[in-house]
């Protein structure tokens, strides 16, 4: 059974209407007059971080990839719960949650500590969303489709032996809630921008058609590694046409009639991986 397969079978499951079907990367819980977007992701060693990695890195990657799943709702972070693994150097494990927790403002509000190897380390947060909340399946024809920063540099940092860029991602909590009361749809780019845009025309019944000349690569990066590769955590949103991001973000492509495919690449479908998936 695959990642997709799994994630089917658990549609078959009783679902809260919050989950929205498991087709989002963050669910909604409407309390009184709050809504609360809440996000769980976990990272494990050889398959995100590489074994011998300073823990304060894995504290700081744990907490962002996190906190970026908030950003693409617009939310305010509330608090984080932590699935620790006590590995040597805790005490860096330790340093390093304190610095990305102080860096964005989050409490700490919990979690478990266990001792397995190989280590995999798990994270929740917990946001209060803004009056817009979007989500990946709003995306409308005519959209133009953006996306924040550059893509390629964790890509270059992992290469370059685990630099900041691949360890230390900047979750876009500002841009995210400057974005979400303007935008038809948003996520994070986790697993490759050309696999997260097909995705979020797939749910929203579009194809996005994308121009590789217009892709916003770091320096040095090869454009279509750089846009399968992922975790680079930027924001890829869908907007009207004549929309003006108040962000600094570079317009990549449209959103067109959905087609047999959910993504052109130079009018073309990429006849290579769009990126990663769990197998």
């Amino acid at each position: 059974m695959n990642e997709a397969e799994f994630i089917a079978a658990l549609r078959t499951l009783p679902l809260h209407p919050g989950a929205e079907g498991l087709r989002d990367d963050t669910a909604t819980l409407a309390i009184g007059g709050e809504t609360l977007i809440l996000t769980h992701d976990a990272i494990a060693e050889g398959v995100h971080y590489r074994p011998g990695t300073d823990p304060f890195d894995i504290a700081w990657k744990l907490v962002a990839v996190n906190l970026s799943d908030l950003a693409a709702k617009g939310a305010t972070p509330l608090g984080v719960l932590i699935g620790a693994v006590l590995v040597e150097g805790a005490e860096r494990f330790v340093e390093g949650l304190r610095a990305i927790l102080t860096e964005y403002a989050v409490p700490l509000l919990g979690g478990d500590t266990i001792s397995v190897r190989p280590a995999t380390f798990g994270c929740t947060a917990i946001g209060r969303a803004g009056a817009a909340v979007p989500r990946r399946d709003g995306g409308r024809a005519g959209d133009a489709l953006w996306v924040t920063g550059t893509i390629g540099a964790a890509m270059l940092g992992f290469e370059a032996g685990d630099g900041p860029a691949y360890l230390r991602p900047r979750p876009r909590l500002a841009e995210g809630r400057a974005l979400a009361p303007h935008v038809h749809a948003m996520m994070d780019v986790s697993d490759g921008l050309l696999l997260d845009a097909s995705r979020l025309a797939e749910a929203s019944g579009c194809t996005a058609e994308i121009a590789r000349a217009a892709l916003p690569v770091a320096p040095g990066a090869d454009p279509l590694r750089a846009a399968t590769w992922g975790d680079d955590y930027e924001l890829l949103f869908a907007a009207p046409a004549d929309f003006a991001p108040p962000v600094a973000a570079t317009r990549i492509g449209t959103l067109a009639d959905e087609r047999a495919v959910p993504l052109l690449l130079d009018g073309a479908a990429p006849d290579f991986p769009l990126g990663y998936q769990h197998r």
